[in-house]
């Protein structure tokens, strides 16, 4: 084999092996798949406490529904339950997800569980029109869990639901599509990456664990 042939067959092995290793070193960076399951930390744990109204403190609120005037009563919608929070966008690689995330409702939706999607555009994915992200949810993918208007989900911006369970479970998302899941006694909760998908055995794992607790 002609020497120039060897050299140029070598850089394209080269090139094929620096794209398939930089392909996983992609995805297994951010955002990871590690789940996280801990006790809310010292600093948050008064969000995570009964109130009065018989819901977590963390969602003792009401917020406006997606494209829509009405409201969404987060407590009465948490009240007693595991609760799966996750910050949604309809631009996104992982916006395949609602369909995952609304199978995951209907099948433990009569356990004492329910899942509040927070739309957001903290990672530039979100459309600016509310109308175009509720077609995407309610359209595209049915979904039927209760969906909040378009709220940032990181930094000084974000609604208290996300500030809260950011302190409480020492993660922040990272990307669209990250899921906490809140005991319903506020004294645990896990946090799963983006590619962690809403029926991964982790998430229904740790669910399940929540529900026998209740």
């Amino acid at each position: 084999m002609p020497q120039t042939v060897k050299k140029t067959m070598m850089r394209r092995i080269t090139l094929v092996l620096a794209l398939v290793i930089g392909a996983f070193t992609l995805y297994f960076a951010v955002p990871g798949q590690s789940a996280k399951h801990i006790i809310p930390t010292a600093n948050a744990s008064d969000s995570f406490t009964g109130t009065q109204q018989g819901c977590l403190a963390v969602f003792d609120e009401r917020m406006r529904a997606l494209h829509s005037k009405d409201t969404h009563d987060l407590c009465e919608l948490t009240k007693g339950k595991v609760v799966m929070v996750v910050n949604t966008a309809s631009q996104c690689g992982y916006t395949g997800q609602f369909e995952g995330l609304e199978a995951l409702y209907q099948q433990y939706k009569d356990q004492d569980f329910v899942i509040l999607g927070f739309p957001s555009d903290s990672f530039k994915q979100e459309h600016s029109d509310e109308e175009k992200t509720a077609d995407v949810c309610f359209v595209n993918f049915g979904v039927t869990f209760p969906m909040m208007a378009t709220t940032p989900v990181l930094g000084s911006d974000a609604s208290a639901v996300f500030k809260s369970l950011s302190a409480g479970a020492q993660a922040s998302p990272q990307w669209n599509f990250h899921k906490y899941v809140v005991s319903a006694d506020g004294q645990k909760i896990s946090s799963f990456a983006s590619k962690v998908e809403p029926l991964d055995a982790q998430i229904t794992n740790t669910i399940d664990n929540y529900l026998k607790q209740n």
